[in-house]
């Protein structure tokens, strides 16, 4: 049985130059020794957060080109789909600076960046990358959250409702869209009866951040979605609601009891 390995010591030399020979095929000038070098040097004492952006601002560094050119050269490296809801932090954990480089200067090329984000999300996440343009852009961020509540592909689906969540794991705390959690509420409609558990379990969790500082509205959103016959309802209401549950909230267990 193989030592447990922190997910931090992923993203270090060795990682810097795998993505280095991911890159020199389309861009030949792309400075590899230097690149490794700077990230072999810095990365030691640095937390999982702090490696990841080390590693982004050194691909910055390391394509002295816009950002349309640079995010073009960093889509050759992302690789197959991934086709199953595992892998994201195993076999895509080496796009996860990627996404943080999309996140940290993409922010001035916003159909360039959610383009990029749609392909990233297919492969690893872009759960955390999408939060910036959610405060800059949220009106243009919702259209398209919107049509991606349809995509053919579920980790697409998956973002539009795990990158809304209010308390996404990892993530600073968000408001919710618009200050309305209906906005919030009106994303998530469309994938209640999402074929895909890994999609109505990501809509399960976010209603569970809702009812912590929106529980009435919430709760009565439940109860007049799910609670109605659908196919995993009642599942869906047991997950959702187990914050409240826990807490011995009436309202929440009388909802449960009658499942």
């Amino acid at each position: 049985m193989g030592s447990y390995i922190p997910l931090k010591n992923y993203f270090g030399a060795e990682l810097a130059v795998r993505l280095a020979e991911l890159i020199k095929p389309s861009y030949p000038d792309f400075p590899v020794t230097n690149f490794v070098s700077a990230v072999e040097k810095n990365v030691g004492p640095l937390e999982l957060k702090a490696r990841v952006r080390l590693i982004a601002e050194e691909l910055h560094r390391s394509l002295p080109l816009g950002y349309p050119d640079q995010v073009e050269i960093l889509l050759k490296i992302l690789g197959p789909e991934n086709e199953s809801d595992q892998g994201m932090f195993t076999e895509g954990y080496f796009l996860m600076p990627v996404a943080n480089f999309v996140e940290i200067y993409g922010l001035e090329h916003f159909r360039t960046s959610m383009d990029a984000l749609y392909e990233i999300t297919k492969r690893h996440t872009a759960e955390y990358a999408i939060r910036p343009y959610l405060y800059r852009y949220p009106e243009a961020c919702v259209e398209t959250l919107k049509a991606w509540s349809y995509d053919p592909n579920f980790h697409v689906r998956r973002l539009v409702s795990e990158g809304t969540r209010p308390r996404l794991p990892w993530a600073r705390k968000m408001e919710v869209l618009g200050g309305d959690p209906f906005c919030n509420l009106t994303l998530l409609e469309p994938l209640l009866d999402d074929y895909s558990s890994y999609v109505r379990r990501s809509v399960a969790n976010h209603l569970n951040d809702l009812t912590k500082d929106h529980k009435s509205v919430t709760i009565k959103w439940i109860a007049d979605k799910l609670c109605n016959g659908r196919e995993h309802g009642p599942s869906m209401v047991r997950h959702a609601l187990r914050s409240l549950v826990k807490s011995g909230d009436t309202d929440a267990l009388a909802m449960v009891k009658d499942l």
